[in-house]
């Protein structure tokens, strides 16, 4: 039996491959009663490192927080585990992609707010992330469009003990955890991580946006331990004023903040929320939820209509320009229609 044919705790029916990674592919699924379309992620009952369990665990300890997918099921089926969730909208770095890699101040300070609270709810259930990066933040689809979304708790742990509510104890020679890119200097370190290197991370994410990419990407090694290694003496030897120069210094307040954080020490979100949103007050921009990739899909679908109504009727027009530009799936709507 292939997974296409396969049916999912006996509700939803399970299509094509949306998505995938290192531990298990996401799939389109289908509620076989209402027709509502989830997503799906399978993994192999005979994974070495079977994650998917735990990762349902997390999202169930995190559920009602704005921004994190609902779990409608998980179990076992055929020789899978699968885990039935919210079907999500594209990746903060597919848009990245889709935006020619920039986004706008206005943009990023729009994405920031929202990477904040995330992160904020996540540390104040007790977990931390440990993989902030792009590709873990999507937005919501159809009247959520606009909300970032976490997902990819695989490596999630806790930093409070359930019952305790102690920390967990600093220690090091730990492995790297997480995307190499993004990873704290401690991380690096071998340090164990804390809500700082989620701080730490989301800084990295907020340059990135800006300036299209990191000066320790792209560098070329013969084993992933020597890249990594690499990687970590570009960070320690970059300062931050070069990684922020011609940037608001607000950047570099955010990363030296986040770095000057002990192994224990609680961030404070309030603080880094306000610095970011006086300076969006300060650049006159408008509280529109209108980013970058919100005009660029309207402005690049209208472009395709007026193509292909050269030789077909309106609304043919447009569903052949919405099947050439797949991304209009999120249902974006014209600047003209948000309001504040």
């Amino acid at each position: 039996m292939t997974t296409t044919d396969m049916r999912v705790g006996n509700k939803y029916r399970i299509g094509r491959k949306i998505g995938g990674g290192s531990f298990g592919d996401i799939y389109l699924g289908t509620h076989i009663i209402s027709g509502e379309e989830i997503a799906i992620k399978l993994e192999s009952v005979k994974a070495k490192y079977p994650q998917l369990a735990y990762e349902a665990y997390v999202y169930k300890t995190l559920a009602g927080g704005v921004g994190i997918p609902f779990v409608r099921w998980f179990g076992t089926e055929c020789d899978y585990n699968a885990m039935v969730m919210d079907l999500l909208g594209p990746s903060l770095e597919e848009l990245f992609n889709f935006c020619n890699r920039r986004f706008s101040l206005k943009t990023v300070l729009l994405l920031v707010d929202q990477l904040i609270s995330r992160i904020e709810y996540i540390h104040a259930k007790s977990f931390i992330h440990r993989d902030i990066k792009p590709d873990n933040f999507l937005m919501g689809i159809g009247k959520c469009c606009n909300q970032v979304n976490v997902i990819d708790f695989g490596l999630a742990k806790r930093y409070l003990g359930p019952r305790t509510h102690s920390h967990i104890l600093y220690r090091e020679n730990k492995k790297l955890a997480g995307t190499a890119r993004y990873a704290s200097i401690n991380t690096h370190l071998g340090i164990e991580q804390s809500r700082r290197d989620d701080m730490e991370s989301l800084g990295y994410v907020m340059l990135y946006f800006c300036r299209g990419s990191l000066t320790w990407q792209n560098l070329k090694a013969a084993t992933k331990k020597q890249k990594h290694d690499l990687i970590m003496q570009k960070k320690m030897t970059t300062s931050i004023e070069v990684l922020c120069r011609g940037f608001p210094t607000e950047f570099a307040v955010y990363l030296n903040y986040s770095r000057s954080l002990r192994f224990y020490d609680k961030p404070d979100y309030t603080y880094l929320r306000k610095m970011f949103r006086d300076l969006f007050v300060r650049e006159s921009f408008r509280c529109d939820d209108v980013f970058d990739w919100t005009v660029d899909k309207y402005r690049k679908h209208a472009a395709l209509i007026v193509d292909a109504s050269k030789d077909n009727g309106d609304e043919q027009a447009h569903l052949q320009a919405t099947a050439r530009d797949p991304t209009m799936a999120s249902a974006i709507v014209k600047p003209d229609e948000i309001s504040s």
